[in-house]
């Protein structure tokens, strides 16, 4: 198995994503350059935090037109895994592979701090190796970290299994108090219909090893492993 971290100018979760795979899993990995156009040789790809082209006119709308997205695209409609952590997460949703908006958080401020979520469901690739209900500890990072969508997506994210993640107390309890950033339904990550695409504000790879605090995170790269 083999993964691929992208790199954008302005990635700055790149290596921190590169360390985990590589020397806290031993798995193979790659940078793939933004200009890159070849996939084949992968089996994740991986959309790394950060201020992608300086985050000029909204997060991700710039990089959504990178060379690598078409292949990304490409890849992901062949079943290919991909993984997008905050700015990643704001990537996919420009590149129309997840259904949504990011928008500037509630309070119009950046949000840089630990909270929970929970595991909504433990049968798909990127969560095989949690409790459904099991309550995660993980940074966030953000200014646009607040899921907007329509009263229709939301209903067919919860009906169809695609919410990930939500931001929660500690006990589990999903509550306004918990929300950091206002997005709805406390969403801090979902699925694609196939399952085979995830984005996720928080940062697993910042949550990967127990001298930062927590190593909830891990089990996001673990599963990917296990399913291949």
């Amino acid at each position: 198995m083999k993964f691929g971290v992208v790199v954008f100018p302005g990635s700055n979760c790149d290596h921190d994503a590169y360390h985990v795979i590589k020397h806290v899993l031993g798995a193979r990995v790659e940078y793939i350059w933004h200009k890159e156009t070849t996939l084949r040789m992968f089996d994740v790809i991986i959309l790394p935090g950060g201020f992608s082209y300086g985050d000029y006119l909204r997060a991700g709308a710039v990089a959504r037109f990178a060379p690598v997205m078409n292949a990304i695209v490409q890849f992901s409609r062949h079943g290919g895994m991909v993984l997008g952590i905050c700015n990643g997460f704001q990537i996919l949703l420009e590149a129309g592979l997840l259904p949504g908006a990011l928008i500037p958080n509630n309070h119009m401020r950046f949000r840089c701090q630990n909270v929970y979520i929970k595991v909504l469901d433990n049968t798909s690739p990127f969560t095989r190796e949690y409790q459904t209900a099991q309550v995660l500890r993980m940074p966030i990072a953000h200014y646009s970290g607040n899921y907007y969508a329509d009263a229709d997506t939301l209903k067919s994210l919860e009906d169809n299994g695609q919410i990930a993640f939500q931001y929660c107390e500690p006990d589990g309890t999903v509550s306004e108090n918990a929300n950091p950033n206002g997005s709805l339904l406390n969403i801090a990550g979902i699925f694609n219909p196939a399952r085979n695409v995830l984005g996720m504000m928080p940062h697993p790879e910042r949550a990967a090893e127990k001298i930062l605090g927590s190593n909830d995170g891990l089990g996001i790269f673990k599963s990917l492993v296990d399913h291949a």
